[in-house]
């Protein structure tokens, strides 16, 4: 079975990375994508796993040669999401999840319209502040960019197709993955596999 393409996005302190990566462990042949940059990779971080690091002239010449779903320049450094590597896991049943922000999304939904979203709300700003604010990461100035940042981003909400409220971490993980566990059962995404069925009983 073909597998699905999801974008999950969140404003800085959502919760995106934590309710990906439980629903990476939590299901089967479902995989988050690893994004091209041409920054340099920092301690403990491994190529192929958390980045694929590139020289400049590289990320250019996949730019060039259309080779991003989606691409952005932060500050000094590159960050893209190859369109080949999403294919091939798509091509061998993995539904694949990028994590990206909503203008990411919105070039990768003019590419690829059959994308299903997922935006991630926090259940209030003071919630979100808070948690900014106690991961310890950040100074107070920082905290309030990352504040006006969200708000931002926040925004954008509509634009995405599913909606779910990290206000509770278990809550908010089992509705990811029902999303991605429902899709599955679309009889467009089962054809295929469902013939040898079909034909037992005569259809």
């Amino acid at each position: 079975m073909q597998g699905q393409l999801w974008i999950v996005a969140a404003p800085s302190g959502g919760g995106k990375t934590s309710l990906i990566a439980e629903a990476v462990r939590v299901l089967d042949d479902v995989v988050e994508s690893v994004s091209h940059t041409t920054r340099a990779a920092r301690p403990g971080e491994i190529e192929g796993v958390h980045y694929f690091f590139v020289a400049p002239s590289e990320f250019q010449a996949m730019i060039d040669a259309d080779g991003f779903l989606e691409y952005a320049q932060v500050f000094h450094n590159a960050y893209g999401t190859a369109a080949a590597s999403v294919d091939a896991l798509l091509a061998a049943g993995k539904d694949v999840i990028l994590s990206i922000d909503w203008q990411g999304a919105q070039q990768v939904m003019r590419r690829r319209p059959e994308t299903r979203t997922v935006f991630l709300l926090p259940p209030s700003l003071d919630v979100l502040r808070e948690r900014l604010t106690t991961r310890g990461q950040d100074n107070a100035a920082v905290v309030a960019q990352r504040m006006a940042e969200a708000e931002e981003q926040i925004s954008h909400y509509r634009e995405f197709e599913f909606v779910i409220v990290n206000a509770d971490f278990q809550r908010a993980a089992g509705e990811l993955q029902a999303l991605i566990t429902s899709d599955r059962l679309r009889r467009a995404r089962r054809e295929a596999d469902l013939q040898p069925l079909l034909k037992r009983l005569g259809q």
